[in-house]
């Protein structure tokens, strides 16, 4: 029997008499060699897609507040408060992929950082107004992380093969969260606060990578090591990917504001549309290739960087697609707008670039139409192209949006046609249209049958 998860229910629920479950290790390295405990392939579990939900409304309040007042300053607060939010979705994404056991301890977790997340969700944008919203963003975003790890800590006192370097994360992470102490204080200047916050992310990141690395392996000399379920690692980035996506599309419905009939709001509400179809398109096109190596698969240093390279899409991606689709509710954009639209949706073209380059392809030469490097050479042209659009000042939010949306349609006709094997043709001719003669011919033979019975 399969559970929601595609993982075997017995297994998964090894005694369904004990509401608190062992947490056991579903895959590891085993000097080496992958290990895994399931063979079937994993999805998302209901809980896990129930956070999601959450975040839709924790990251679209984000990218709201940071349109409402662009600046320098409030870019660099968006990416301070993005980040925190980010880091504690990541670290219930590998509790999952690692442990998932669904029993009641995993689930009152979920739910216990989601209230702490609803916490921080609503204090995190007004961090620069009021001490009282900083100190409950801070708060909230700490327990959450030291909720996080100490379930990290705790699992690896019930299994062995991760143990090590959990440890090691769960030691690293303790001293990173001490960083964050000095904004509490009013003394502290918001620039001190800034560049504590900007210090306590890098070093976040640094830690994961290194706690997970081969040195850190190398370092601890372990037996077992950390290994991640790919379709699951893979199902999730989507999904949050799929979140900063649904930014172009909210606004464009809300509000009625591209009614009545055919008009101009409406046309930009079409293109924010067809801009965030070829986004999709474009991720999951990857680098177009035929026997490609996913980065999860591909090597370390690019499964690594997978998981980076999502945190600037992201970014990039729902502050210029929250400008694209509020654009239907103002009749022109202002030069920050202009700025923050073209410089979101033209970073994040460049971040898929980077994205589709870490795919592994291990087509033959002249396999496909257009080798590797010149199919993907669009993208990047895209992109500096995008970000530059502002310097046209005497062009308006429809022509700004149309010539976006026509880049990146281009952009996915190159990618689609470019990766056919060569030799192909633009129509494949259709075969087997007509009902085997056998069937033809049992038919017409029942229909005798009914009419001689008919007859009788």
């Amino acid at each position: 029997m399969t559970g929601p998860s595609g993982i075997d229910a017995t297994e998964l629920q090894s005694n369904p008499r004990y509401l608190l479950r062992q947490p056991r290790a579903l895959q590891w390295f085993e000097k080496g060699r992958l290990v895994k405990r399931h063979e079937e392939e994993r999805q998302a579990g209901r809980f896990e897609l129930f956070l999601d939900l959450l975040y839709v409304a924790i990251l679209s309040n984000f990218a709201d507040t940071l349109v409402e007042d662009i600046s320098g300053a409030k870019l660099a607060k968006y990416i301070l408060i993005l980040a925190p939010s980010w880091h504690v979705w990541s670290d219930l994404r590998e509790l999952m992929n690692s442990f998932y056991n669904d029993d009641l301890l995993q689930r009152v977790l979920i739910l216990w950082v989601m209230a702490l997340m609803v916490v921080y969700g609503n204090n995190a944008p007004l961090v620069d107004e009021d001490i009282g919203a900083m100190r409950a963003a801070v708060g909230s975003y700490m327990t959450a992380r030291f909720s996080l790890i100490c379930a990290h800590m705790f699992n690896s006192f019930a299994s062995y093969q991760h143990r090590p370097q959990q440890r090691l994360w769960f030691g690293l992470s303790i001293v990173n969260l001490a960083i964050y102490i000095p904004l509490y204080f009013e003394s502290v200047s918001i620039r001190g606060k800034i560049a504590a916050a900007a210090v306590a992310v890098v070093l976040e990141e640094i830690s994961w990578v290194f706690s997970y690395s081969p040195v850190a392996k190398k370092m601890l000399n372990v037996k077992y090591s950390t290994a991640v379920d790919i379709p699951h690692e893979v199902d999730r980035f989507a999904a949050f990917y799929i979140i900063a996506l649904g930014e172009f599309l909210y606004l464009i419905i809300v509000g009625n504001y591209a009614a009545v009939g055919f008009n101009e709001r409406l046309l930009r509400a079409i293109w924010t549309l067809i801009i965030a179809f070829c986004l999709n398109w474009l991720y999951v096109h990857a680098d177009g290739s035929v026997d490609t190596a996913h980065p999860l698969r591909h090597n370390i240093y690019t499964a690594f960087a997978f998981a980076i390279v999502h945190l600037p899409l992201i970014a990039s991606l729902l502050a210029g697609g929250h400008v694209a689709a509020a654009s239907v509710q103002e009749k022109e954009f202002e030069d920050a707008q202009r700025w923050l639209l073209c410089g979101g949706l033209g970073v994040g073209m460049i971040c898929l670039y980077v994205f589709a380059l870490l795919h592994g392809s291990n087509d033959e030469r002249g396999a496909l139409c257009v080798e590797k490097r010149y199919r993907l050479v669009m993208r990047p042209v895209t992109g500096i192209i995008t970000i530059l659009l502002p310097l046209a000042h005497h062009l308006d939010a429809t022509a700004i949006l149309s010539i976006i949306m026509a880049l990146f349609v281009f952009c996915v006709i190159w990618e689609s046609v470019t990766s056919l094997k060569s030799g192909a043709h633009f129509w494949e001719p259709w075969t087997e249209t007509d009902y085997p003669e056998s069937s033809t011919q049992d038919e017409h033979r029942s229909k005798e049958f009914e009419n001689i019975e008919t007859t009788a």
